[in-house]
């Protein structure tokens, strides 16, 4: 479907994306009560685990075998930025680098020249349910930074701005700046050597959360670059007069005036933009190149080096059930913020 101003597609898995992103996965497991070891207190059986990617029961294991999550894994050559909408994700890499961040946090990890980390999702609820709801973004690294050193740095949720408008009618909208300005309000901080980090690459990296039938106005960019939204969880949209459903993705340039008129439920949107880098991409797996050629040479390398090792011992490292938000980074410097949300 589509109009003169913008494209409407149904969302698939992973989500499709532009130039300079890669890849935007949307995560939601309705996970049950904890058991002693942090995984799912229901049984596992007729699963694959290890590799268990189909809804059974409301969730799933993903790489897991006792915690669902991603255990130790490689990275090389790009950019993740994690948004935890709910739940809990535990982190850990070859740096000895750690955190746990929850509902609101934000981590942003340059992969650069190569690292492992796991990112798993502990279950610490013993007496309640454990949603869990994450996006998680590739943004591509320009040629010229695909060797900067590996780092990652915590968005916490008290610290995202947050727009908060209201409609004639006094429906409101939120608007979490991860990344990228509305109107005054600066979004948040992105790593050194991301491509975001240069305004003029005006990447933009919000959520939305509409009011019924409320209406917002996303405001054009001073340059024409890529942007998308996507309507993940409500009813229905209107923009120029057309009605969208939901899970659709709703494509367009930023040098038009986005009006968004929300439906009788509400509404939450992932919008991303940013000026594409132009530059030949080679993926394979976890790792990102301009050629094939460099991706072979990233396998030798992490064969040779498994970029630094693994300090953890379990692969499927989490942080225990009492340890609340926090972030220990590769200089040894920590964070402590408090209990989980």
């Amino acid at each position: 479907m589509s109009s003169s101003n913008f494209e409407i597609t149904p969302l698939g898995f992973p989500w499709a994306t532009e130039d300079p992103f890669l890849f935007c996965a949307y995560h939601r497991d309705e996970y049950p009560r904890g058991n002693e070891n942090l995984g799912p207190k229901a049984s596992l059986s007729g699963r694959n685990l290890g590799q268990d990617f189909n809804i059974k029961d409301g969730f799933r294991m993903y790489h897991g075998e006792i915690v669902p999550g991603f255990p130790a894994h490689p990275h090389c050559g790009f950019e993740t930025v994690t948004v935890v909408q709910e739940g809990v994700v535990d982190h850990a890499d070859s740096l000895g680098a750690a955190g746990r961040y929850s509902s609101g946090d934000v981590q942003w990890m340059t992969a650069g020249s190569g690292v492992q980390h796991s990112e798993m999702f502990p279950l610490l609820e013993k007496d309640v349910e454990n949603p869990l709801e994450i996006f998680q973004l590739w943004l591509n690294l320009p040629k010229v930074s695909k060797d900067v050193p590996p780092h990652f740095s915590m968005l916490w949720e008290e610290e995202i701005p947050t727009v908060k408008l209201e409609d004639p009618r006094g429906k409101r909208t939120e608007i979490r700046l991860i990344h990228g300005a509305y109107g005054d309000v600066n979004g948040g901080t992105s790593n050194p050597n991301s491509w975001a980090s240069d305004p003029r690459n005006h990447v933009v990296i919000w959520t939305l959360k509409m009011e019924a039938n409320a209406t917002v106005v996303i405001p054009k960019s001073s340059i024409s670059v890529p942007r998308n939204a996507y309507f993940y969880k409500g009813g229905t949209l209107k923009m120029s007069g057309e009605s969208i459903p939901v899970f659709s993705r709703i494509k367009s340039n930023s040098q038009e005036n986005w009006e968004i008129v929300n439906g009788s439920q509400v509404s939450h949107l992932l919008i991303l933009q940013g000026k594409p880098l132009l530059e030949p991409v080679a993926k394979y797996g976890p790792f990102v190149a301009n050629s094939q050629y460099e991706i072979q040479e990233i396998f030798q390398k992490f064969q040779e080096t498994q970029f630094g090792g693994w300090p953890w011992g379990d692969l499927d490292y989490t942080h225990g059930p009492l340890r609340g938000r926090f972030a220990k980074h590769a200089d040894g410097q920590e964070e402590d913020r408090g209990p989980v949300k």
